[in-house]
């Protein structure tokens, strides 16, 4: 339930207000200070609360019942955008257009730190890199664990770019401490413990879209995070399993609009892992941006034919620049 009040509401009028909701009906209580009105989210069992008894008190401009299941995640109980702020330079969800780029796995130090250098003079803000990797094969590259995620802090301590990569396991936690962004990947998405976890730090987490997932189920694995406590959540849209097999993944753009629609969180798209074909990325990430995206994380390797994981989806640093320069210049024109 939500209850919008007026904007002549005193501090004490406020007060006495929501500790005889709470007395009265039991229910947790959110409450969000806008420019011109105060909301607050009733969060429990309403089914008790007596809307007309409400609705007449003098403070009260308007009372809805909210029917999905999502309530942090839910823009009725957040107006406005939420923006997650990742460094001193770096906000996403502020209506700036952010990038996401590095390779697909850390290979070496000259590796990681090249790429960083490059990425960053063509205007991305942070540097992507997989530590951990999830492969469907038992066989295939799995990373450089803890010896990855001290490569990314090297390429960080060089170019001054916070670092985005993706945590496996609940036991790995404490290891990322000092990582700026946690990607929860797809496979992870209703790992539910893993984001219990998560929902007691404070770092801001890049949750990524399931490959079947509808877009109730990706919220609330985000409402898992944050009813933990965490709200420095960005939802990310990869693609999805269709039946479609020329794709990787079906980037779903759709998703975007629709999201910013139900829920204040910003949203990143990745069209390196939709689309599976670096020459796919450039069209995807256009019209992400221009559907509303917050953020793009694309995948840039040094030498793609040679890439432990992923090389046909990524771009080379010299393709990156050039799809760079389109992404900013479509962002400034949309903007104007």
């Amino acid at each position: 339930m939500i209850i919008v009040l007026k904007p002549s509401t005193a501090p004490e009028q406020l007060l006495a207000f929501t500790e005889k909701l709470k007395n009265d009906y039991g229910v947790r209580i959110n409450r969000w200070d806008g420019v011109h009105s105060t909301v607050l989210g009733l969060i429990g069992d309403t089914t008790q609360v007596d809307i007309e008894y409400i609705e007449a008190q003098d403070i009260v401009e308007s009372v809805k019942r909210v029917q999905e299941p999502y309530k942090k995640a839910n823009r009725k109980f957040h107006p406005e955008n939420t923006a997650v702020k990742i460094s001193d330079t770096v906000t996403i969800g502020d209506g700036s257009l952010h990038i996401m780029a590095g390779p697909c796995s850390v290979e070496s130090e000259e590796q990681i730190v090249g790429i960083a250098k490059s990425v960053q003079q063509s205007g991305a803000t942070l540097l992507r890199g997989g530590a951990f990797k999830p492969r469907t094969s038992p066989y295939a590259f799995q990373g450089l664990k803890s010896a990855g995620l001290d490569l990314l802090k090297t390429a960080r301590k060089e170019t001054g770019l916070p670092i985005v990569t993706e945590i496996m396991r609940v036991s790995h936690i404490d290891m990322f401490e000092n990582v700026d962004v946690i990607q929860v990947g797809a496979r992870n998405m209703q790992n539910f413990e893993l984001l219990k976890e998560l929902g007691k730090t404070d770092k801001p987490i890049l949750l990524k879209r399931g490959l079947s997932a509808t877009i109730e189920e990706w919220l609330m694995s985000a409402e898992y995070i944050m009813a933990g406590g965490n709200d420095k959540v960005m939802l990310c849209e990869r693609g999805i399993r269709t039946y479609e097999t020329f794709t990787r993944n079906t980037l779903d753009i759709s998703a975007i609009p629709v999201i910013k629609r139900l829920s204040h969180l910003p949203v990143i798209v990745d069209p390196s892992h939709a689309a599976g074909k670096s020459w796919l990325v450039e069209p995807l990430a256009m019209a992400a941006v221009a559907a509303g995206a917050d953020g793009l994380i694309i995948e840039v390797h040094n030498d793609p034919p040679h890439a432990l994981s992923d090389g046909a989806q990524s771009l080379t640093p010299q393709q990156f620049d050039g799809v760079a320069s389109k992404l900013l210049s479509l962002k400034k024109a949309l903007t104007q």
